[in-house]
């Protein structure tokens, strides 16, 4: 009996939710004007000419950033080592408590 209430009562959720809808056209709506105003704004000509920008000199755009010395490179390259070598401990430990967890789970399933 339960059901049936509740088929009974999403199909007649089903028919409300259905009858809220609109079959108007949105396309109907529109005009040709309203539609062609914004790309008739896109191509009319700029008349602006550009402004350099007073936040940023030409030596740095044309440069680039300054160079790296042997020691900052050096010193990168051994933090770079370091990280390496700590995920490497990491990943080892890792995998020692997952064969420690297994080990332990089969101990438990042969007791």
């Amino acid at each position: 009996m339960k059901r049936i209430a509740t088929i009974a009562a999403l199909g007649a959720a089903s028919l409300a939710v259905s009858a809220c809808g609109s079959t108007d056209d949105a396309s109907s709506d529109l005009e040709v004007e309203t539609v062609e105003m914004p790309a008739e704004e896109a191509l009319e000509p700029v008349a602006e000419e550009p402004v350099a920008d007073a936040a940023v000199s030409r030596t740095e755009s044309v440069e680039g950033p300054p160079p790296v010395d042997t020691q900052t490179a050096q010193e990168a390259a051994n933090a770079a080592e370091d990280v390496a070598a700590a995920v490497e401990a990491a990943e080892a430990a890792e995998a020692a408590m997952a064969a420690e967890a297994a080990e332990a789970a089969a101990n438990l399933e042969i007791e």
